[in-house]
């Protein structure tokens, strides 16, 4: 269906950047990556809304909530905008309930899939990796909606079933030797499977929850992600309010609360590590002593965490750990000709992502760093006007995926930030 919002709030929003950017290419490609998602990847159905990822035809949980979340700011000013956003967070639920294993799913239950894995898959199932934060961004997104608009509706039966199903997930995960899940995918890169038929590698209990695969869809070394059950302390504080504030339901508060404490205990017993004289934040550790120090482009990461408000940007851990991050010491570190930050794994060496320039940004307080990264990202684009995956940090014209919704907003998001309009209060 044909999506029904006022053109007029998007150009008041745009308008409004243009006058404020002291560089006319921060709002010519704010014009272009605030109009691409609404116009390229949004579906609206009689019921709900469906947003595929840019040039994958599914949908993921965790980039459909990121792809919708600068509109929050103009929210208010559309009941159409608004009822897009809600419209996601009711699909989201929808598909958190068919299967909270799943990362990407389909529009309608065409069978259709990224690859025939060994798994519990059934037709709605593009993907079945599970990672934590493609729980956490649908509650995230449905919180500040409601903080943004005071929005209620979207908090149905569905959605309190869909809570309960979060934190029995997460619970069985804290002991993932008795979970039902398995994947293994043959043929395909080693990071896109998990070894031990299926299970992953051993891991001991540490009070945070598993997770299969990492926010860039590749494969844990060591299964208990740091920044993901970062996220998770933070989704469970909102599930804990909604729970309260919402349905009135004591005891539902009370689980979140539990396991977000069990969780935040075990970040900070086996999530802190000394480096060098100093503490800083592990990327993964397995409740055996082992532990990675790195970090991913992808969100949730660690440089991301006063982002997702898990910790203050003068947190002396979190700043210990952000110069290892952006330093050689993080093996996805890259510095070239043309930039420098932070790649992942799931794209070649020397490619820096946008989106962890754009959170290198959302993450300090100096005006001054904002601008500079902002600048950095529109003369590496390679004259597309849009955000790529990745880009090699020696050549602009060399990036990955030409349409790459998340990355789009993700800038929006930065510039929104540096000229202090609020996507969410």
């Amino acid at each position: 269906m044909s999506i029904n919002y006022s053109k007029s709030v998007i150009e008041n929003i745009k308008k409004e950047v243009a006058e404020q950017s002291s560089n006319p290419r921060w709002s010519e490609v704010f014009s272009n990556c605030f109009d691409n998602t609404l116009e390229t990847t949004v579906r609206t159905t009689a019921d709900d809304t469906f947003v595929i990822t840019g040039d994958i035809p599914a949908m993921w949980l965790r980039d459909s909530s990121a792809q919708m979340k600068p509109y929050l700011t103009v929210a208010n000013e559309d009941e159409k905008i608004k009822q897009l956003i809600r419209g996601l967070v009711d699909r989201q639920v929808k598909c958190i309930l068919i299967d909270p294993y799943a990362n990407a799913f389909n529009e309608t239950e065409n069978g259709h899939c990224y690859h025939q894995d060994i798994t519990e898959m059934n037709g709605w199932i593009w993907e079945r990796k599970y990672e934590v934060d493609s729980l956490c961004y649908p509650i995230e997104l449905a919180y500040l909606l409601w903080k943004k608009t005071g929005e209620t509706t979207h908090f149905t039966n569905e959605f309190k079933r869909a809570i309960e199903t979060i934190i029995g997930v997460f619970k069985t995960e804290q002991y993932h030797e008795n979970s039902p899940y398995r994947f293994e995918r043959f043929d395909e890169r080693p990071e896109d499977t998990l070894s031990n038929n299926g299970l992953g590698e051993p891991c001991g209990y540490t009070g945070m929850t598993w997770s299969g695969f990492r926010p860039s869809d590749d494969r844990c070394t060591y299964n208990y992600l740091i920044p993901a059950n970062m996220f998770a302390v933070v989704v469970l504080t909102y599930l804990e309010e909604i729970s309260k504030e919402i349905y009135d339901d004591k005891q539902l508060a009370e689980k979140a609360n539990q396991l977000k404490k069990e969780i935040n205990q075990g970040i900070t017993k086996w999530g802190i590590v000394e480096h060098l004289g100093k503490k800083v934040y592990a990327y993964e550790v397995d409740g055996l002593g082992n532990y990675l120090l790195m970090d991913d482009a992808n969100v949730p990461s660690l440089l991301a965490a006063p982002y997702l408000v898990y910790c203050a940007i003068d947190d002396t851990v979190y700043q210990n750990t952000r110069a290892l991050i952006l330093s050689a010491e993080n093996p996805y570190y890259y510095e070239g000709t043309e930039l420098k930050g932070v790649g992942s794994e799931h794209t070649p060496k020397e490619y820096v992502w946008p989106i962890a320039l754009c959170i290198e940004g959302l993450t300090t307080d100096e005006q001054s760093e904002k601008a500079e990264l902002l600048n950095t990202l529109v003369q590496t684009d390679a004259g597309t006007n849009h955000m790529h995956e990745g880009i090699n940090v020696n050549d602009s014209a060399q990036y990955t995926r030409e349409w790459f919704s998340w990355a789009n907003m993700m800038f929006c998001t930065l510039l929104l930030d540096y000229l202090k309009i609020k996507v969410a209060d």
